[in-house]
């Protein structure tokens, strides 16, 4: 049976731990949640605290990810177009 730990650092959940083994002996397999850590995605350890120490540096040494800013002022709508309409000229009065 497979057994899973959270793996967070500070507070933050970047991922799950996941316990395997094999013939070569017992490993964790990280899944990765957070994107600061996505390169760590599927990456076997051969200890619990391995995991831990390694996420935990990759997240210190990351950059924070980029906040979404609005745009500083409201874009207005495209206003529809409308038809013109030409409006027949009136001819001067003639000054006599």
């Amino acid at each position: 049976m497979m057994q899973s730990y959270v793996i967070d650092v500070a507070g933050t959940f970047a991922g799950a731990a996941i316990r395997t083994s094999s013939l070569q002996g017992e490993s964790f397999r990280f899944v990765a949640v957070d994107p600061r850590v996505r390169a760590l995605d599927q990456s076997e350890f051969p200890s619990l605290d391995a995991v831990r120490h390694t996420v935990a540096r990759v997240l210190r040494t990351s950059r924070p990810p980029a906040a979404v800013t609005p745009p500083a002022e409201p874009v207005p709508a495209p206003q529809a177009r409308t038809a013109r309409v030409r409006k027949k000229r009136q001819p001067y009065p003639s000054a006599a």
